[in-house]
């Protein structure tokens, strides 16, 4: 039996009980667990994204509000911006040490800890439709597959959201070698990617984006789509956003201290939890709606143009993705285990 129609078996279960949990909600835990009101708790929450940041308040405030109605106000969330306290890349350590209680990053930003993190980032030119993505990750098994890595680091893992990274540029992309010539700020799988497929890719943190594309330091860049990249006033300076996909994916993950939640009262990790899986429900199906709006808001407004790169420069950078993915794959057993069934479902879907 293959791996793809093995974890199909569990689809059915796995999706009801999603959908009982959204349904009967979290009201039916708070109305049978014993109320505690003396037991009251504050968590340090640090963000890889700005305050400017679209995500920071449709993903992070609203999880704060959230969290804090259905424990009553037991549990509070006070939030960091980007930077506050630890660099991005060091929040993972932070939350597995229990310094902090509760952070997000990218998967990108644990690499060195998580061997499923560069097919967790998005493998480039993999997914087509976000909808894929999302049943990779809930339906085939994916996400309890980072559960039980982060988990090793004492870290409870859940995906905010899948969605698509769309690059901003400055000069549009009519030729190959218009691509090439370019200087992108990437991160992770990504920035591996777009440097071995012939651009020049580097990291910059959120904060420093805007400076460095309006500067000149960069020629483009991904934050998100176009959200992202308006929150962030990337149009006033990159007037052309480009399309297909680099990547559909998981990109930004909550984190949480398991030592931290451990202290919880039964009920409040429960509520927790079922926050958490409701959030990625939630913000995927957000997240693709306000992408529609938003960009033709740019359009209309800031005169941005969609760029669609040439079928040429399509067909060379699925090619060089192609021969990335197996690379991920030899991180470790999981991660060949993950790819394999990445392969399988794509396959099943007519794309290999």
């Amino acid at each position: 039996m293959s791996i793809l129609s093995t974890l199909r078996d569990n689809v059915g279960k796995q999706l009801t009980a999603y959908a009982s949990a959204l349904t009967l909600g979290v009201s039916a835990v708070v109305a049978s667990a014993p109320v505690a009101a003396q037991d009251t708790f504050t968590w340090k929450v640090q963000s890889h994204w700005p305050g400017s940041s679209s995500s920071y308040q449709d993903s992070l405030v609203r999880l704060q509000r959230v969290i804090e109605e259905r424990t009553e106000g037991r549990l509070k969330l006070q939030l960091f911006e980007a930077g506050a306290m630890f660099k991005a890349q060091d929040t993972f350590n932070a939350v597995s040490r229990g310094i902090l209680e509760m952070g997000t990053i990218s998967p990108s930003y644990a690499q060195d800890k998580i061997t499923l993190a560069g097919i967790a980032s998005g493998l480039p030119f993999a997914f087509r439709n976000v909808w894929e993505a999302a049943y990779f990750h809930q339906g085939l098994g994916f996400e309890q597959m980072l559960r039980d890595e982060a988990a090793k680091h004492n870290v409870y893992w859940a995906t905010d959201k899948v969605y698509p990274t769309e690059m901003v540029i400055k000069n549009p992309i009519n030729s190959w070698e218009d691509f090439t010539k370019l200087k992108i700020r990437s991160s992770g799988a990504l920035q591996k990617f777009l440097t071995e497929a012939g651009a020049a890719a580097s990291y910059i943190p959120g904060g420093e984006l805007y400076t460095a594309l309006d500067s000149g330091i960069v020629d483009g860049a991904h934050w998100g789509a176009a959200q992202g990249a308006y929150s962030m006033g990337l149009y006033e300076v990159a007037k052309h956003h480009v399309q297909p996909a680099l990547n559909i994916a998981g990109t930004d993950v909550i984190i949480v201290s398991q030592k931290a939640l451990d202290k919880l009262p039964e009920d409040m990790q429960t509520i927790v939890k079922q926050a958490l899986d409701e959030q990625f429900w939630v913000r995927t199906n957000e997240y693709l709606y306000k992408e529609r709006i938003t960009l033709a808001k740019a359009i209309a407004e800031q005169g941005v143009t969609v760029n669609t790169m040439p079928d040429d420069v399509q067909e060379r950078l699925v090619k060089a993705a192609q021969g990335m993915w197996d690379e991920e794959g030899k991180r470790s057993p999981e991660a060949k285990k993950a790819l394999d069934m990445l392969k399988e479902y794509l396959a099943s879907l007519g794309y290999l």
